[in-house]
Parts: structure tokens; C-alpha cells; sequence
């Protein structure tokens, strides 16, 4: 009986494992089935729908959508003619981009030629392609492009001193991205008239120098002087909105040349909560602000010894040749005197964020790396007045020297202007012309303050206003305001100001104590507001506060005087 029993459990025991795993295996089958149908799905998925799934603050910071198109098949087809390519190219890079070196060498250097130049046999890949669609009146194609080449490029060197160097260009590693655009289009075959090529976005350019038979870091000097004499001429040759054109169709295409369209005007006014770079005392910091960073482009400010927040309050101005793609770039360093200095932080403004003929005042964070949008760390912010002036517009300013209307195309240069029939114009013999300086009467009422922070035990404050001038010795100060984190004052100074457009108002707002007074925050801004509208009523945030609001009413009269310069 017992075996009986034993058999039947068994059996039914073995059945039983056997239903169960087919019923696990047709589960896990069919599993797979809608994995592999979801998977299926998702690969015919466009950006566009993953975006609507997934909203973009979701993805991590590694994820990118590319809008460019991969390009195996035509870096299969430059394999094929890279030895015919490299040997067209070679003759036409040296014949190009020489008499460029000869433009750019240093002054250390006496002459800089090619004595060898090859590219090698490893050809370009070519990693994308987009186009790019705002033009209807041509064609813009991007190609990204990546090449750790292997060319033979020997630069023959002589120093002023009389030195021969024969200098290696070896180990180059390129990543960017070119752009090519056909434009006219017309209707006669092949359909566009010439092809402009540039370099758009230069990602990455790395090279080593090496003295043949030597070493180039026992000549001090020359191994920078060559670098930045190949980078400035890759700069200024190539880099958008450098651009090379090449006709197809006989024609003229002078508009598609390079020209300046414009005149951007930056001042430089301050910087604030500057990261501390010394070990002993604090930075000494300085600003570098550039459009294109070409030598001869860039623009440095004076360096402000041991301050995290540096006033500078200095104007600089700029060619522009591209308002919708170029920026204006401002990077401030710490000064280290012989030794090299230290950046602090860098920021952007996009020109094309601009409104033509109107000033924008803007307070930039720091950052340390463009290329890199995951710095969370605060370095700081600096403060920046842009104005943009295209050439030929009919800028919205008013004269502020006289009662009639008229066109400026500079903020701080009159160009062409007439005050009571007095004239100041560019002589074009000479190329001398007259400065305007800003003379007239600043009339500033300090109507009240909100959300001071609390500065006494009882949670209160004492607060009172110090105006001033930055190139006057001359203060004023409004009245305290006992226990009040809401102050009203209504109190009205006049400042004899001798140069506007270059100088600075600064209030700074106290606390009153019985053996002294306690810093609360400070506003500091420029006069060209005032100096363009006349007059004007509006609310500034106190800097090194935690809360609070300074409520203004400024105006300027006007007393224009000329200097000649």
C-alpha cells in the first residue's frame, strides 16, 4: 500500500513540476515577445516622440540629441582619394597659409616657413551632417569632422638673434565642425553660384612642437610664440565668421564677403562674490573680454589689487561681424605677477540676445568652463552694459546736450552731432574727431527702502543712505530711520557730475548705531539710463544683502562740452 501511495505522489508530484515548467517557460516566452515588440517600437521612435514621453529635464546630463546625420559612406569614398587629396592640399595650404604665419609671428621670431608639408596618410572622418535652415536664399550644410592625423609638417624657424630651428608639427588632433554654404542659388546648373567654407566650431586643437635634434623647451619663449602664431592665424583665416569663397558661376559675390556690420559697445563695471584664489590675502583680479580671440581683438582691463569685488568701471568696444552667431566673451583672472595667471571664472552674452540701439544691463555668473553647463560651484557674477549699434540704423537715442532729436551711432563717441551750430564730426584727413564729454547735474531722491534684513536684537534696523560719486570726493547722506525695515526718506541731492558716461552714482545703505554703524548692501550703476532718458523712477536690489530693494528717482541735466582727441 505504502509503495502504491509512494508511486502516486510521485507521479503526480513529476507532472506537476513538468506543468509548471512549461507554464514558466510560455510566461518567460511571451515576455520576451512584448519586450522584443516594445523594443521594436522604440527603435522607430523619433526625437520628437521620445521628448513628448520623456520632457527634457528628465535625461541625465550625458544624454544629446544630435540633429546630425552619420556619414559612413563618404569617409569610405575619402579613404579611396586621400593620397590624391593630401597632395592637392598640401601645395595649396602652403602657398595660403603662409604669408598668414608671416602676418601673425611673434616678435621673437624673424621668419616662419614650411620647409615640409604633408598630411599624411590617416584621412579625416567625418563624424555628422546637418543643415541648417534659415536661409531661403541658400544652401548651409554642417559637416562635423574628427582627424588624429599623421602629417609630416616641418616649419623652418629663424629668431632675431640669428638662431635656425627647424620645428616639428606633430601629434595634431582636431574636432570641429565646417561649414559649407552654397549660395546664390540660381537657375543655371549646378543651381548655386559659389561655395563658402569656414570653420564654425573649432571643439578641440591639439599639436606638439619639437625642435628636430633638440628639445624646444630649452629656448625660452619660442615653443608659445609658435603656438599662438599658428592658433591666431587658424583664427583669423578660417574660424566663422571668417569665410573662404570659391565661384562656381562667373558672377560678383562681394556680399558674401566678411564685413562688419556693427559696433558693440561693453562697459566693464563690476564684479561680485569673486572666488578667492590666494592663500594670503585676496585676489587680484582682471578681466579679459573679447568677441573674437584674436591678439589684437581683446581687451584687458586694469587689475584690482586684493578685492573679491572689483570695481572697474571702463568702456571697450567691439567690431561685430555676425550678430547672430557670434558672443561676447569675458573671462577675469587672478593676477599673479611673473607667473601665469589664474582664471577666477568665465561667462557669455550672445549678441543675437541684443535689442539693436537699446542698452542692456546685465549681471553674467561665472562659470569655469563654457563648454561645461554642470558647474554648480559659485564663482561669482559680473556686471555688464551692452549696448549694440548696427551700422546704418537710426539708433532711438535722444541728444541729451540739446532739445532736438538726432541720430547716434555711439554711445560715447559724437561722430557727427550739432550743438548750437557747432559742429564735431570726423576730420577724415587727419582722423581726428572730438570726444563727447558728459557734463550736467544729477539730481537723485531716495524715496525709500523695502525687506532690509534685520541688524538689531529687536529685529530691526537703523537705516540711513550714503550717496556718492566715484570720481568725487563729495558724500551726502539721508537721515536715519529709527526701527524700520521699510524706510521712507523722500530726500532730494544734486551732484555737479563732470564726465557721465564714465563715472559711477554708488549708495550704500547702513545701519546706525550708537558707537558706529553696521555695512547693510550697496547699489552701484552707471549713468547712461539718466543720460539717455532725461529722467526716470525704479527699484535696485541691494548687492551683499540678504534681502532689500532701494526705490530711486533720477534725473540729469544735461551741459555738453567738447574735447579734442
Amino acid at each position: 500500500m505504502a509503495f502504491l501511495l509512494g508511486l502516486f505522489l510521485g507521479v503526480v508530484v513529476g507532472v506537476g513540476l513538468v506543468m509548471g515548467f512549461v507554464r514558466s517557460e510560455n510566461y518567460r516566452s511571451k515576455q520576451r515577445s512584448e519586450l522584443a515588440a516594445t523594443v521594436a517600437a522604440f527603435s522607430k521612435m523619433t526625437v520628437e516622440d521620445s521628448r513628448k514621453i520623456l520632457p527634457a529635464q528628465f535625461y541625465p546630463s550625458w544624454v544629446v540629441f544630435s540633429h546630425r546625420q552619420k556619414l559612413t559612406w563618404l569617409n569610405l569614398e575619402l579613404m579611396k582619394i586621400w593620397p590624391y587629396v593630401n597632395e592637392a592640399a598640401s601645395e595649396l595650404i602652403r602657398t595660403s597659409v603662409e604669408p598668414v604665419l608671416e602676418q601673425y609671428r611673434s616678435a621673437i621670431l624673424a621668419s616662419l616657413k614650411f620647409s615640409k608639408l604633408t598630411l599624411g596618410t590617416v584621412a579625416p572622418q567625418f563624424t555628422g551632417v546637418s543643415i541648417i535652415e534659415d536661409d531661403i536664399s541658400g544652401i548651409t550644410m554642417e559637416l562635423e569632422l574628427q582627424w588624429d592625423g599623421n602629417p609630416s609638417i616641418i616649419l623652418d624657424i629663424r629668431t632675431k638673434l640669428g638662431v635656425a630651428l627647424p620645428i616639428q608639427v606633430k601629434n595634431i588632433g582636431f574636432t570641429g565642425v565646417f561649414r559649407l554654404i552654397f549660395k546664390p542659388l540660381v537657375e543655371e546648373f549646378p543651381c548655386f553660384g559659389a561655395i563658402s567654407y569656414s570653420l564654425r566650431e573649432k571643439k578641440k586643437l591639439d599639436f606638439t612642437l619639437k625642435v628636430i635634434g633638440g628639445e624646444i623647451s630649452s629656448i625660452p619663449g619660442i615653443s608659445n610664440a609658435i603656438e599662438g602664431t599658428i592658433r591666431d592665424a587658424i583664427e583669423d583665416t578660417l574660424t566663422w565668421p571668417v569665410r573662404k569663397i570659391v565661384p562656381i558661376l562667373p558672377g560678383d559675390y562681394s556680399d558674401l564677403e566678411l564685413k562688419p556690420v556693427g559696433i558693440l559697445e561693453v562697459k566693464l563695471v563690476q564684479a561680485t562674490g569673486l572666488t578667492n584664489k590666494d592663500l594670503i590675502g585676496k585676489s587680484d583680479p582682471y578681466a579679459v573680454l573679447y568677441i573674437r580671440p584674436l591678439r589684437d581683438r581683446m581687451k584687458t582691463s586694469k587689475v584690482i589689487n586684493n578685492d573679491l569685488s572689483p570695481i572697474w568701471n571702463e568702456h571697450y568696444e567691439f567690431i561685430v561681424e555676425d550678430a547672430s552667431t557670434q558672443h561676447l566673451t569675458v573671462k577675469i583672472y587672478d593676477d599673479e605677477g611673473i607667473q601665469a595667471s589664474e582664471l577666477i571664472g568665465c561667462a557669455q552674452v550672445r549678441l543675437k540676445d541684443l535689442q539693436p540701439g537699446k542698452v542692456r544691463d546685465v549681471w553674467l555668473k561665472l562659470v569655469k568652463d563654457l563648454e561645461v553647463q554642470r558647474d554648480r560651484k559659485d564663482r561669482g557674477q559680473v556686471h555688464l552694459e551692452l549696448l549694440y549699434c548696427p551700422f546704418g540704423m537710426e539708433n532711438e537715442f535722444s541728444n541729451p546736450f540739446a532739445s532736438q532729436n538726432f541720430s547716434m551711432t555711439s554711445l560715447e563717441k559724437a561722430l557727427k552731432s550739432e550743438v548750437n551750430g557747432i559742429e564735431a564730426e570726423i576730420d577724415r584727413t587727419t582722423l581726428r574727431k572730438k570726444d563727447v564729454i558728459m557734463r550736467g547735474v544729477l539730481s537723485v531722491t531716495v524715496i525709500s527702502a523695502e525687506d532690509l534684513p534685520a541688524m538689531d536684537v529687536m529685529g530691526k534696523a537703523d537705516p540711513f543712505v550714503v550717496l556718492r560719486m566715484k570720481k568725487l570726493e563729495t558724500k551726502n547722506k539721508t537721515r536715519v530711520v529709527n526701527e524700520s525695515l521699510n524706510p521712507t526718506w523722500n530726500q532730494t541731492f544734486d551732484f555737479v557730475v563732470e564726465d557721465g558716461l564714465h563715472d559711477l552714482l554708488i549708495l550704500e545703505v547702513y545701519d546706525h548705531d550708537t558707537f558706529g554703524k553696521d555695512y547693510i548692501g550697496r547699489c552701484i550703476m552707471t549713468l547712461t539710463r539718466v543720460i539717455m532718458e532725461g529722467e526716470f523712477t525704479d527699484s535696485f536690489p541691494l548687492e551683499g544683502a540678504k534681502s532689500g530693494r532701494l526705490n530711486l528717482h533720477l534725473k540729469w541735466a544735461p551741459q555738453p562740452i567738447y574735447r579734442d582727441t
